[in-house]
Formats: structure tokens, C-alpha cells, sequence
């Protein structure tokens, strides 16, 4: 029954949207297996490139159930103090909690955490999300493997991927990845491309290199679907350590 409800959603629900006329990382932190520092990345997507929806808030229509009885509509309503709490892409293995950035800035391994700048937002809110971790195993490596090492298809493998982000007020957000930026420069316009979007957009980052003057790895995704979710789902357990 989950792998029929899978691919109903992963197949019927595009077509609503469609037919619906619905259009549906932190930044320079993070270096590929070692130590973080800050480093800055910007790269300016298209805006064909990512999603355009009402702002602030969306209302996706839910999976209609099995027994043919009326969907439910999920809306959450903009929320400020709403925050990412996990973050989920089963194609790829990644399912780690979110916390926010550390203080100091220096990224925590064994989770990835969401960006608190001016202009992003939580999901829900109308704008950019901004949720980063390293390229470890357990981490975001999955991506950088993907996108700069070539493997399993590559960058464009990861294109219609979905990425769950659960939040604090027990919903979760699924997006589906556009777009893949492999080599965003580490310069002063790292939030550029994030703050130009003014619709509801997830961005994932990683590093691609040991140090600052490596390029970051961005991921862009576009919302898709929204619905409520356990508690006990939507707070895993933080286990933060520092990167050795």
C-alpha cells in the first residue's frame, strides 16, 4: 500500500498541479572534509529556474485517499517562528535533524542546519529557505558525489528529486529539485541569487573543496506538496558534534 500511495503521489499529483495552473547552501560555510570557515557563494539562478508562487503562503491540494473520499487541503499559514527541523531525500539516503547555525558559525557535523540571514525564510513563509550541512557520509555527501564527482548519473540525476523538510509545527514540506548550481563562486553576493527569489524556494548547499576558496554546491527545489506529520517525526533527535 505505500509503494501504490508513492507512486499515485509521484505521478498523479504533477498532473493536478498542472492541470491546477499550481507553479509550484549556508552559503560559503561549509569545505568537502574538513575544517568550515566562512566562505561566501553566489550565483544568480534564471528565474525560469525556480519556482513562482503566491506569496506568502501556499495551499497545495493533499493525495486524495485511497477510498476515494475528498482530499483534504493543507495551508499552513505564514509563520515566523517556524523552523526547520529535518530534512529527508530517501533517493539519496540523507535524512539528518536541522538545527540553526552554531554562534560562531563554525558548522556542526552528524546534522544540517537552516541560515538565519535577513530575507530568508522558514517553509511556508513565501521566499528562500536556506537549510546547508557538509559533504560527509551521513551528511550531504550524496550530493556532492552526484553533482562534482560524476557518480550515478550525475548533477542532472538529481534534477525531480523530492526533499522533505520538516518543521517545528509538526507539518512537512516536500520540494522537488530544478536545478543544480556545481560551482557557485565564494564571493561577496553569496545571498544574491537566495534573496532575488520571492517566492516560496528551497536551497541546499555543500561544499565541493577543503577550504574557503572553493566553489559551493548548490541545490535548488521548488515546492510540491505540503501536509501535516507526527510529532515524533518532525523532532528527531539533534546529535550535533564538532568536525574532526
Amino acid at each position: 500500500m505505500r509503494a501504490f500511495t508513492r507512486a499515485v503521489r509521484d505521478r498523479l499529483v504533477p498532473a493536478l498541479l498542472t492541470a491546477a495552473g499550481v507553479s509550484l547552501l549556508a552559503a560559503g560555510l561549509l569545505h568537502y572534509g574538513g575544517n568550515a570557515q566562512a566562505s561566501p557563494a553566489g550565483e544568480t539562478p534564471a528565474a525560469s529556474d525556480v519556482a513562482v508562487l503566491p506569496t506568502p503562503g501556499f495551499v497545495v491540494p493533499s493525495l486524495p485517499p485511497v477510498n476515494g473520499s475528498a482530499p483534504p487541503t493543507v495551508a499552513p499559514s505564514p509563520n515566523p517562528n517556524r523552523v526547520a527541523t529535518r530534512v529527508v531525500i530517501d533517493q539519496l539516503g540523507i535524512d539528518l535533524p536541522v538545527i540553526a547555525q552554531p554562534n560562531d558559525n563554525y558548522p556542526f557535523c552528524n546534522v544540517a542546519m537552516y541560515l538565519q540571514a535577513p530575507g530568508l525564510v522558514p517553509p511556508g513563509n513565501g521566499g528562500s529557505v536556506y537549510i546547508y550541512a557538509h559533504a560527509r557520509t551521513g551528511m550531504f555527501g550524496p550530493l556532492y558525489e552526484r553533482a562534482i564527482l560524476g557518480k550515478s548519473g550525475g548533477a542532472t540525476s538529481l534534477k525531480s528529486m523530492l526533499v522533505r523538510v520538516y518543521t517545528s509545527d509538526d507539518l512537512v514540506f516536500e520540494y522537488e529539485i530544478t536545478r543544480v548550481l556545481p560551482h557557485v563562486k565564494p564571493d561577496s553576493h553569496f545571498l544574491d541569487g537566495p534573496l532575488a527569489v520571492k517566492s516560496e524556494t528551497l536551497w541546499l548547499q555543500t561544499s565541493t573543496g577543503p577550504n574557503s576558496t572553493y566553489p559551493k554546491l548548490q541545490v535548488i527545489a521548488k515546492p510540491f506538496f505540503v501536509d501535516r506529520t507526527t510529532h515524533a517525526a518532525a523532532h528527531p533527535k539533534a546529535r550535533p558534534v564538532i568536525c574532526g
